[in-house]
């Protein structure tokens, strides 16, 4: 009998766990609910040869029909954000509240998440603090580590304009603190590597409860209009290509141009609100997923001479170890 340093399924689906509710099955599902045991989950199945496979909120990924080879990684039982008064330990033991002085509008303040922490989870907590900074989050499904590893983001800017200091684990097994400056955070990829993000300090700024509340809802809307957010899908497609080859135009409006919007295949449609979305109608599958995907990067292609490149994961297309944000 298999046994594990965490709570453990075997054959356990995964369309569910993710944003776009497609995908098979996980050979093995492990649940870690603390940063040792997703340490000691990662070695177990380091030692056992298995291809391990990360998975956070499950936006920004596509999982493929059938079972998944080896173990999937679950983070969402690592779920807590607190604050933070600047000094010592912020992964420390959560710091009462008569411990913290009292700050002007516009000085810093700090949120401190475990990876399993979903975006709108601290969207909420910032807005209920009122502090400001990441009220672009607001609407993006996924959890911190996966928005840590992906450098999420949208027009607002990206997370890791907010990002002081990440709790990794490292390949070797040991747990590090790093500071922002470690690492070199791009578009949509923090270059991390096998390096897995256990939690993260967020840096925000000090202001007013209502005023914090009002971007809240200002981006909100904004999202409503424009994108599909409440059907299943992974959220962007694919990455916006450089605009001095496309004449500032991103990925959706390539897509509109090439007169794929309401494109599906089986239940997998590309949305006719966003070009760059494409949404489960209710029964779609990986491969239906993955079809259109290919179908739209050729027709784009053809037409402009643009290759697309994918901003969600295939699974297992891309290889283990990837987070499912």
């Amino acid at each position: 009998m298999t046994t594990w340093p965490c709570a453990a399924v075997p054959k356990a689906p995964l369309a569910a766990r993710t944003t776009l509710r497609v995908g098979g099955t996980a050979e093995w599902l492990l649940e870690p609910a603390s940063s040792s045991e997703l340490a000691a989950a990662v070695q177990a199945v380091r030692e056992r040869g298995m291809d391990l496979w990360l998975l956070g909120g499950g936006a920004n990924l596509v999982i493929a029909d059938g079972e998944l080879p080896g173990a999937v990684i679950a983070t969402d039982r690592l779920k807590r954000v607190w604050r933070w008064h600047g000094e010592g330990d912020p992964f420390a033991v959560e710091i009462p509240p008569e411990h913290f002085p009292e700050r002007e509008i516009g000085a810093s303040a700090w949120l401190v998440a475990w990876a399993g922490e979903s975006m709108p989870g601290l969207v909420n907590r910032s807005k209920a603090l009122g502090w400001t900074g990441i009220e672009g989050l607001a609407g993006v499904p996924g959890s911190l580590g996966g928005g840590v590893a992906m450098n999420a983001g949208g027009s607002w800017g990206e997370l890791w304009d907010n990002v002081e200091r990440v709790r990794i684990l490292e390949p070797d097994g040991t747990i590090q603190d790093h500071g922002r400056e470690f690492f070199t955070p791009s578009y949509r990829n923090a270059h991390l590597g096998p390096r897995i993000v256990l939690g993260a300090v967020l840096r925000l700024e000090q202001s007013h409860k209502i005023a914090v509340e009002n971007k809240v809802r200002e981006y909100l809307e904004h999202k409503r209009r424009v994108q599909p957010v409440t059907e299943w899908s992974a959220g962007c497609i694919f990455k916006n290509p450089p605009k001095e080859q496309t004449g500032g135009k991103g990925a959706g409006q390539l897509i509109d141009e090439a007169g794929l919007k309401g494109r599906s295949i089986g239940d997998a449609q590309i949305s006719p609100l966003h070009g760059n979305f494409l949404v489960n109608r209710g029964n779609a599958t990986g491969e239906d997923v993955m079809s259109l995907i290919d179908e739209v990067t050729a027709r784009v292609a053809d037409r402009t001479g643009i290759h697309l490149e994918r901003e969600v994961k295939l699974w297992p297309a891309g290889g283990p170890l990837q987070a499912g944000s």
